[in-house]
């Protein structure tokens, strides 16, 4: 291979990961490092904040549908009208067998 040496090792190393408190570097390098941190932070700070918020609107439509079929479904409940007119049948049927028959 053309960027092979003899013993499998590449001849140019680039994109090197340093240790910056090992190495002895300038203050010059010193700062473009953190310039270049800074960058990739911003980067991926802009990627998490659409995810969090895609992620916060999904949970937020999934907690009105809930709250919204919770009053749907209680709205179409007959329990109470069904329990008022048995009380009215029941209270009919008292009052005709203690009246005047």
């Amino acid at each position: 291979m053309a960027d092979m040496e003899g013993k499998g090792k590449p001849i140019c190393e680039y994109a090197k990961r340093i240790d910056p408190t090992k190495e002895n570097l300038t203050r010059e390098q010193l700062q473009f490092i953190r310039q270049a941190e800074l960058a990739q932070w911003k980067k991926n700070s802009q990627k998490l904040r659409t995810r969090n918020l895609l992620t916060g609107l999904a949970i937020g439509a999934i907690v009105m549908g809930i709250y919204g079929y919770t009053f749907y479904s209680v709205s179409q409940e007959k329990i109470m009208d069904e329990l008022d007119e048995e009380a009215k049948v029941a209270g009919r049927i008292r009052n005709a067998r203690t009246g005047a028959n």
